[in-house]
Formats: structure tokens, sequence, C-alpha cells
């Protein structure tokens, strides 16, 4: 399989934290694809600078506005003053930092403020790495989530929308909006474009699409069987995510640490009906099944 990528396109695989960055070079100019959590912006920025050397970053991108995307964006337009273009949708919302809308305070995440310079939008064509991308629309995950195309080399950007083994929370669903139907449109958009290779925002590159976009969709049908089962995951993955920044959390602080973002008790009160303390215990059982987590001195450690 070849998953050899231009020698103008490189892939930082950061982990789940921080998304992954794609860093563009060449005699058209330099940019960067969505820049990582904000308590791993000076390792992006590290990581930019060490890849690039003298030259400096001219341009950044994000596929779709939660933390783990943009969290590195106020540092590197304060390093680069770099030409920031963001999903067109989300610019009210930049523009007034409504964190709430953004979805930062309901998720209990963190994200620097930051400028944009121009938005993206779906038909936007684009120039990275001397190669045509398309602006294709990838709703479901995020309802103004991107995705970066390039034809020439069969090679798709797909954010939260498709990862080698499945695809991004769908939260809509968690606040009484549509986005089952949303993420399967998104999975069709993307059977219908000749994918040699996909850098996910999550994991590595990978090739065999068709076998991916089989998992997703098997995983979408498994969802939307019963909506309790996306609240259930989003439950898990919001802890994780705290797991992950933070290390270790004290077991007795869990109950109320969950119910204070509002995401999950919202999915509390109305899809997983359970005290506090035992919303903490389910989700904690079901990070150390999944060895994700361990419990070590009365607290939950991350794995």
């Amino acid at each position: 399989m070849d998953l050899r990528l231009p020698s103008s396109v490189h892939v930082f695989e950061r982990g789940w934290l921080s998304s992954n960055n794609i860093l563009f070079s060449g005699e058209g100019g330099t940019a960067l694809v969505d820049s990582g959590y904000v308590t791993h912006a000076a390792q992006t920025l590290a990581l930019v600078r060490h890849r690039l050397g003298e030259r400096p970053l001219e341009r950044l991108l994000n596929t779709h506005l939660h933390s783990d995307h943009c969290g590195g964006n106020a540092l590197l337009q304060q390093a680069y003053a770099c030409h920031t273009a963001i999903p067109a949708l989300d610019a009210a919302r930049v523009a007034a930092w409504d964190e709430e809308a953004l979805s930062y305070r309901a998720t209990g995440q963190q994200c620097a403020r930051f400028s944009f310079d121009a938005t993206l939008a779906p038909g936007d064509t684009l120039q990275l790495g001397d190669l045509p991308w398309q602006v294709l629309a990838a709703p479901g995950h995020d309802p103004h989530a991107l995705l970066f195309y390039c034809a020439r080399e069969g090679i798709l950007i797909s954010g939260d929308a498709l990862w080698e083994n499945g695809f991004g929370v769908v939260f809509p669903e968690l606040a009484g909006e549509p986005g089952f139907t949303e993420v399967g449109a998104t999975l069709d958009l993307v059977a219908s474009l000749d994918v040699r290779l996909v850098i996910p925002g999550h994991g590595p590159v990978f090739g065999e699409v068709g076998a991916a976009l089989a998992r997703a969709r098997a995983r979408l049908d498994y969802l939307a069987a019963d909506p309790v089962r996306n609240a259930q995951n989003a439950v898990k993955v919001l802890l994780k995510f705290l797991l992950l920044e933070r290390r270790a959390l004290a077991l007795e602080a869990l109950p109320g640490l969950l119910v204070s973002i509002p995401l999950v008790e919202r999915v509390r009160r109305t899809l997983l009906p359970m005290a506090p303390h035992a919303l903490a215990q389910w989700a904690t059982a079901a990070l150390l099944r999944a060895g994700a987590a361990r419990i070590e001195e009365a607290r939950l450690v991350d794995v």
C-alpha cells in the first residue's frame, strides 16, 4: 500500500489530547492545518519551528474549532502573525469569542482566544504545499467541520469526520440536534472521492479507505440504533480527555467534576438518568475495562 506523502506535506501525529497537525511547505509558502490543544501549544510551536527552521509559518487553517484542533492558534499567531482561516459558519462566534457557542464551556475544555483573517467554506479551493485542495463540508461530529481534498494526489484531510477506526463523538445529537444522518452523508461524500490515503485528525495516516468507511458505517449504525450509546460514548470520551489533560483525577472528586461539565450534566439528565456518583462509577469502570485508565492511590490515572 502506498502511504507516501508529497515532500511538501509533513504530518505531526500527536495522539488524542491534541489533534494531528499537517505542515505544508514549498515554493508557494508554508501553512499548518490544525494546531492541537492549548496545553500542548508550546510543543506545537516547537515542532513547527524545528521543521521550518528559519522559514516563517505564513498560514494557519482549521478543519473545525473543537479545542483539540485550534488550541495552539493563539500561540502560533503570537509567534508568527500567521494569516488564519477558520470555518465560515464559526466566524461570528470567534469574533465575539462566545465560549458557550464554541463548545469550550460545554465540554469543560480550554482554548486560548485567537483571531482570524479569512473564512473557509465548501466549494473553496486552496493551494497548500504547491498542491490544489478542495474544501468540502463534513457535518456530523461538528456541524461546521470541513474536509480538505487533493484530487491530484488522492489525499484527504479528514479531521474527526473519519478515522481509521470510526469518527468523533456525534455532539449535535447530545444537544437535541440531528447528527447521525449528517455523519452518514459525510461518509457517503468520502466514498464518492478517489482517496488514496487519509490524514485523520487523530491516529496514523492510513489507506484502505473502503475498509475504514465500512467500520465507520457499522459504528454509526450501532450508535444511531440507540442514542444512549452515543451519550455513553461522549461521557467516556470527555472523562478520558480530562485524564489526558490532567494525568490523574481524585476518585472522590469525579462526581462533582463530571456534573460541572454542562454537556455531561445535560446528558445525565436527559439520556443517562443516574445519580452523579453512579455516573462517575460507571464512567470509571468503562475506562478501566477499555484499558484507558488505572486506579492508583484513590486516583484515576491516565494510561
